[in-house]
């Protein structure tokens, strides 16, 4: 059992999955921002998961200084590739993330799916635009007088109220 805590024994405890270590005797303000914490983390977990990030994706972040970066990369890298979020901090400011190769591709894959389903849905639009029923409507409509435009929009508001 160890006499007193230090930096080693809690990041030895995070590299076990601990996410929080406590030091006994605990202040109740103290247990319950770790609950709150938890309960936050576990939240977000299940959020990532309903929108179908890799099981590997955690919201844990593990901060480390720029120092402690260069002189062990390598378990650094090893954490990022199981999939904790690694902060790297240089005078107590993040400066630089590693992630998983995984959580990277869901992050860029993300956008990419978006913008190619908003992509299919404009390329449906313009095809419906120009068969010939749309094109013909579309040249009434340019030729309309002020009168008529202004009467088809009050029946078209009418319609859809």
């Amino acid at each position: 059992m160890l006499e007193t805590a230090d930096n080693r024994f809690a990041l030895e405890a995070s590299e076990l999955g601990g996410l929080q270590s406590l030091i006994k005797p605990i202040k109740p303000e103290i247990l319950e921002r770790a609950a709150t914490l938890a309960v936050r983390l576990k939240r977000k977990r299940e959020k990532a998961a309903a929108v179908g990030l890799p099981s590997v994706h955690r919201s844990v972040s593990v901060s480390f200084t720029a120092t402690e970066a260069k002189n062990e990369f390598g378990r650094l890298l090893e954490k990022a590739i199981l999939g904790d979020v690694v902060v790297i901090t240089r005078h107590d400011a993040p400066k630089a993330v590693l992630i998983s190769i995984e959580e990277f591709n869901a992050l860029s894959d993300a956008p990419e799916a978006r913008i190619n389903a908003l992509s299919g849905e404009f390329d449906a639009l313009l095809a419906r635009m120009q068969q010939p029923a749309s094109s013909s409507a579309m040249q009434v409509a340019f030729r309309a007088s002020p009168e008529q435009l202004g009467k088809a929009a009050v029946e078209a508001a009418g319609k859809r109220g």
